[in-house]
């Protein structure tokens, strides 16, 4: 093979297609059949310099992974699969395995969930001096826990909505859901700062009975649901690249606080 196409092309192409998901034997095999028409399994070997007892596992591997074919004569031969019908259809395939690992993934997590969601609850059941308070840094369970309150809601919802703003079809569902339901739902958001997707999303709240209005700045970002829990956003202003860290709380007084610094900005605040 290195006649036929030079070392640094070798190495560039043998690394791609251990990126793509071949190992390093099967990666310089397959380079060394497509320079070729045919090889013998132990030509091959010594070709490519894998070692003889693996010959046979690597070309059984190429042929399943549909980079090589085999070419039935007086003794086996093998050949490439040209790259422009091996590539993609390798990837498909791949692609159908994980989705189908990732599929019964999804249904094993949901079922562990809701085994060790009971476990939690009884570990918990005795209430700690700050069970009331959580430090959540993640933002995918920021937005889980947010989603929870906001699909339990009763009775009202009130936000602070600072940038960086997320425009999550899913969210916006919750939110017409709690409004249908007879929820009271405000939103107040910092002005300046709305791109075209996200004030389509307000329009399509107000027209829902949503209050929507506007304030040059705001404190924090808040979500508070039924004036007794929800999530309060902080900036971290210590390290460089700044990050929200949330606090998720249940309590009633400091509900009552959040509030009262809402309805104050929203007495401040115009029409969107």
């Amino acid at each position: 093979m290195k006649e036929d196409l030079a070392e640094v092309d070798f190495q560039r192409f043998w690394r791609r297609l251990q990126h793509l998901g071949l190992n390093a034997y099967e990666s310089r095999s397959y380079l060394v059949l497509l320079g070729h028409s045919r090889f013998k399994a132990l030509e091959l070997a010594a070709r490519s310099h894998v070692p003889r007892q693996k010959i046979y596992e690597v070309l059984d591997s190429l042929v399943e992974k549909g980079f090589a074919q085999v070419v039935q004569e007086r003794t086996k031969l093998f050949s490439a699969v040209e790259p422009s019908l091996a590539i993609p259809a390798y990837l498909a395939r791949k692609r159908q395995v994980l989705e189908h690992e990732l599929t019964d993934q999804s249904r094993s997590a949901q079922n562990l969930t809701d085994d060790l969601k009971n476990l939690y609850s009884e570990g918990v059941g005795g209430r700690g001096t700050l069970d009331f308070l959580r430090i959540v840094t993640e933002p995918a369970q920021t937005a889980a826990e947010y989603r929870r309150m906001l699909s339990e809601v009763r009775s009202e919802y009130l936000e602070f909505s600072r940038p960086p703003y997320a425009v999550d079809p899913f969210d916006e569902k919750l939110v017409k859901q709690a409004r249908m339901t007879g929820v009271s739902c405000r939103l107040l958001l910092q002005s300046g700062t709305l791109d075209y997707d996200h004030r389509q999303t307000l329009s399509e709240y107000e027209a829902a009975g949503v209050g929507v209005r506007q304030l040059e700045s705001l404190p924090l970002k808040l979500a508070l649901f039924d004036s007794c829990r929800g999530l309060i956003a902080l900036l971290d202003p210590v390290i460089s690249r700044p990050t929200w860290t949330s606090v998720v709380f249940d309590h009633e007084g400091l509900g009552e606080a959040m509030k009262g610094l809402f309805e104050a900005h929203w007495q401040k605040a115009r029409a969107l």
